[in-house]
């Protein structure tokens, strides 16, 4: 039995609690690091495609640009003013600046229908833009642009303006290099935002991946710390049952040995005592043994209830009855107050009572001196109320959180006998839970603790 316990204690869960924070600490690293990687990967990611839509729109503009000066010649060339304000031109204008203006010959519907097509070629289908045409290259003065662009104009910290010159083909022979040319001015609107927007889709995805690496992440350290639990669980149960069954083994030994003494076999008094302790001895460990088989059975939902009318009352007296002596031995005193109009209930009278007497029996091992057991009744709408109080050494927060787990046992300081495996207040959370109730805890240290069981009472109408 030491030997197990040596081996359980060192050889298996100590390695157990210096790997696990490295585990954490590498996951958490990682999962750090591929989040820094991704940001950085955007922040790049972000000023090329913005390099990248400039250099493009660039590209479309200049092609328009290009377009309107080689198609001036053959459009129609008119006197309607395109813009307000914009008085008619004398006959003689080509004279002075050389050729009449390309808002004699398009429309700003024409020029925007221009550059809808060649964003569209360069797959810039989506790209907001705004664009006009200014009458030289020395003041930009307008001829005509687009609903917004006075709008945006304005912005130039975040919009990306692009001035093209708009170069008059040299081939009719009337312009000279030195004649003023016009220009087209393209404003792309808040070009990091639509940039932003054009990678939506990109980014969802990097989100939703990280979010599933982080859950993958979280899964792993719970069931970590499931497994880390059921190994320290395990641990306590294998060392609880060494001590339950360390005692009784030693004491049939010692009463085997004594039985084999000659001057104990020609004493028949002697022969039937020691007989009788290993008898006791052996209905203790046959005890252990049926509690962990119990126990078992409830893992496996196998647990036959044999459910029938039965009064709270009588149950409470019975359990009561059971633990009489072992109160007095307490030097304790017991209030009792069954003050429930209406007891009787449908339950499983042989596991309702030993889920009474595993209260009953948790508040007697842990007492202090002069114990004091209240125990009462009452009635609450469609329920029976039982309380079972106590002045013992109570529970801090932590344990009454996890005073129903399987295998916890609570720390009792310098309280060394109690004894168990852990598996008490377990079988009264199961009991309670099959018989459609429900129990609630509150605990003080050092004063005392409170259980209270609510269950329906039987439906007489059936």
């Amino acid at each position: 039995m030491h030997t197990l316990r040596y081996l359980l204690n060192h050889s298996i869960f100590v390695p157990m609690k210096r790997i696990f924070p490295v585990i954490i600490i590498l996951i958490t690293l990682s999962l750090l690091g591929i989040i820094v990687l991704q940001v950085s990967w955007f922040r790049d990611m972000i000023v090329l495609r913005q390099g990248q839509l400039s250099q493009k729109a660039e590209e479309a503009g200049t092609e328009v640009a290009i377009d309107l000066s080689t198609s001036a010649s053959s459009a129609p060339y008119m006197k309607i003013p395109r813009r307000q304000n914009l008085n008619l031109l004398p006959d003689d204008y080509a004279i002075g600046f050389g050729r009449p203006l390309l808002s004699q010959h398009f429309s700003a519907f024409e020029i925007k229908e221009k550059l809808k097509k060649a964003f569209d070629q360069r797959e810039l289908k989506d790209l907001n833009f705004e664009f006009a045409i200014t009458s030289n290259s020395s003041s930009y003065n307008l001829e005509l642009q687009s609903e917004n662009f006075l709008k945006e104009a304005d912005d130039e910290i975040h919009n990306k303006r692009k001035i093209i010159a708009i170069v008059p083909p040299e081939s009719n022979g009337l312009i000279e290099p030195r004649d003023p040319f016009e220009h087209l001015i393209l404003i792309i609107p808040d070009l990091k935002t639509q940039v932003w927007e054009s990678m939506v889709w990109m980014i969802i995805g990097a989100v939703v991946f990280t979010l599933i690496i982080i859950t993958a992440f979280g899964v792993t350290v719970q069931a970590l710390l499931r497994q880390k639990k059921l190994s320290e669980i395990k641990t306590d149960f294998i060392n609880n049952m060494t001590h339950e069954f360390k005692t009784p083994l030693a004491t049939i030994s010692l009463a085997v040995d004594a039985l084999r003494n000659e001057k104990v076999m020609s004493k028949p008094d002697k022969m039937n005592y020691f007989s009788g302790i290993i008898k006791e001895e052996n209905k203790r460990m046959n005890k252990h043994v049926e509690t962990i088989l119990q126990a078992a059975l409830l893992d496996k939902q196998e647990l036959k209830l044999d459910m029938k009318p039965v009064h709270v009352h009588t149950l409470v007296q019975s359990a009561l009855n059971n633990y009489r002596l072992q109160i007095e031995d307490k030097e304790g005193k017991v209030i009792v107050h069954l003050d429930a109009q209406n007891d009787e209930i449908i339950a499983d009278e042989a596991h309702f009572t030993n889920m009474i007497s595993n209260l009953l029996d948790n508040a007697i091992k842990y007492s202090k001196e002069n114990l004091v057991l209240k125990v009462s009744t009452s009635n609450q709408g469609n329920n029976v109320q039982i309380k079972i109080q106590d002045n013992g050494i109570g529970m801090n927060k932590e344990t009454v959180k996890r005073v129903f787990e399987k295998f916890y046992r609570a720390h009792t300081g310098n309280i060394h006998n109690v004894k168990g495996f852990g598996l008490g207040m377990s079988y009264v959370k199961t009991v309670i839970d099959v018989h459609k109730g429900h129990i609630k805890v509150e605990s003080t240290l050092g004063k005392g603790t409170c259980f209270t069981v609510v269950v329906p009472v039987a439906d007489k109408s059936k």
